[in-house]
């Protein structure tokens, strides 16, 4: 499998593409004037506490108030775990408290960001923890002897340290040398220091610490074996990504390229047409099948469907095959659309239960390859699949897209007949209320349309009952929902 990390700079926004095979399989999109916020550490002050909750409001500088609750408060334990039992919020903090916290969640919609006092800052090889005593590994290095050959080598530096601070090895570092990996300790621990000197000086609210921008940030978690290139289009992100590479990831240097071609960099693997598809609710799969996938507030599902597809054999097999491809076709969709939270998957119904334990094989082995935390609850009574995936940023949709100023998200309008029944029933209430000689009808044209054809005789026994004219105008600039009665 080969891989390679397209990062595309302007100056209005970075886009990188990680991209396997040819095909894309991540993007993320920092804007200048939109940057996200997860990474960053805050000197906040409590503006409220909400008992009932268990939480509280904390004011970090931005347009909306962060959102912390009481379990993000408490101190870790030895081990790395947080108490079970929850003490009242209000013996953690009170209204107008100065309190340090750090961005988990950017703000999404109209909510604010939610917050964390359990403070983490990242290397290329490990993530460190100020307030906290655990060593653990990341739990995609699969192999038990190179897990403990790095937590031995970690715990080998800590364990003659007298300061506080744990830490867990990021999947990065499989294979890593133990020395490169221990050579991140100082570093962090120099950062740290430092950061705590600032929080002395600094006026609530304010920011403390920044992580690094999407280019920078694209090498230090993106960029693992087996990375071929990542090219980049702008030569000063190039100078700064080898930079940053001789400092912390040596063996990426003759990885990073400048590019330098005539195409535009995001059309070499026709990533600009992917983004175009990836915010359409229909994918369509190989075999004829298709999925709609619909984002909510409160979820995103997903539904699979056959399509035009038939098996050879029989009805069985063709649910099969396309519940399979469309298993792959789904992980990679919540990667490429970063969609996180709470999601169902409406597989088509599979009599065989050795099916069904392929198809969910098969989803998890595909979302083994997504950086963001998954997990699978199960297959529901009703034959629905429910997942989570962490949720740390805007879905790509969210990022790209507003909401629809005609239909107002609901993503249909009504019709223009309901549109002229709309009208007549105004018109009647109008004609009860005020004493005028005529109405005069504004409208968008197709509605126009249906009320001088489709509906021209009930416009007559209309105006013949209120015993007023009606006359209608066509508005270019009204959409198909707007109208205006004018009384003359």
């Amino acid at each position: 499998m080969s891989e390679e990390i397209l990062i595309n700079v302007s100056p209005v926004e970075t886009r990188v593409a990680l991209v396997e095979n040819g095909v894309l399989q991540e993007l993320h999109v920092e804007r200048t004037h939109n940057k996200g916020f997860v990474g960053n550490i805050y000197k906040g002050k409590v503006v409220r506490v909400l008992p009932g909750m268990q939480a509280a409001f904390v004011d970090i500088g931005l347009e909306r108030t962060g959102f912390i609750h009481a379990q993000e408060l408490i101190p870790e334990s030895a081990d790395g775990d947080r108490h079970s039992d929850l003490p009242d919020i209000r013996t953690l903090v009170r209204e107008g408290q100065a309190v340090l916290v750090q961005v988990s969640k950017d703000p999404i919609g109209t909510k604010g960001a939610r917050l964390t006092s359990h403070i983490t800052l990242s290397s290329r090889y490990l993530v460190y923890m100020p307030n906290s005593y655990h060593i653990g590994v990341s739990i995609r290095i699969d192999d038990e002897a190179e897990r403990a050959r790095l937590k031995n080598a970690v715990e080998q530096v800590v364990k003659d340290d007298d300061s506080k601070g744990g830490f867990i090895v990021r999947t990065v570092a499989e294979g890593i040398s133990s020395d490169s990996v221990i050579a991140d300790i100082p570093f962090l621990k120099k950062l740290w220091q430092g950061l705590q000197t600032k929080m002395g000086a600094c006026n609530v609210p304010s920011v403390v610490y920044e992580d690094m921008h999407l280019a920078l940030r694209s090498l230090r978690d993106l960029a693992r074996r087996p990375i071929e290139k990542i090219r980049v289009d702008s030569r000063q992100s190039w100078s700064q990504m080898r930079e940053f590479a001789n400092e912390y990831c040596p063996q990426l240097i003759n990885s990073i390229e400048c590019y330098q071609g005539e195409r535009p960099l995001m059309d070499l693997y026709g990533i600009e047409d992917e983004i175009a598809r990836a915010l359409n609710t229909h994918v369509q799969l190989k075999s004829s099948g298709y999925l709609i996938v619909e984002q909510t507030e409160a979820m995103t599902t997903v539904d699979v469907n056959t399509g035009a597809f038939v098996g050879r054999r029989n009805l069985e097999e063709t649910i099969f095959k396309t519940n399979m491809e469309a298993a792959t076709a789904i992980a990679r969709q919540l990667r490429v659309r970063n969609i996180g939270g709470i999601i169902v998957l409406d597989f088509i119904d599979m009599q065989d239960v050795e099916h069904q334990r392929q198809v969910i094989r098969a989803l998890e082995k595909s979302l083994e390859k997504d950086h963001a935390k998954t997990k699978i609850t199960g297959v529901s009574e009703l034959g629905l699949v429910e997942m989570t995936r962490k949720r740390t940023r805007e879905s790509l949709g969210q990022m790209l897209c507003e909401t629809c100023p005609v239909c107002q998200g609901r993503g249909e309008l009504k019709s223009a007949e309901t549109i002229c029944y709309e009208i007549f029933r105004e018109i009647l209430r109008e004609a009860r209320a005020y004493d005028n000689e005529k109405f005069l009808v504004m409208a968008a044209s197709n509605v126009v349309d249906r009320l001088l054809d489709e509906e021209a005789a009930y416009v007559a026994d209309l105006e013949s009952f209120i015993k007023r004219t009606i006359e209608f105008q066509v508005e270019p600039l009204f959409n198909q929902e707007q109208y205006d009665i004018v009384l003359v």
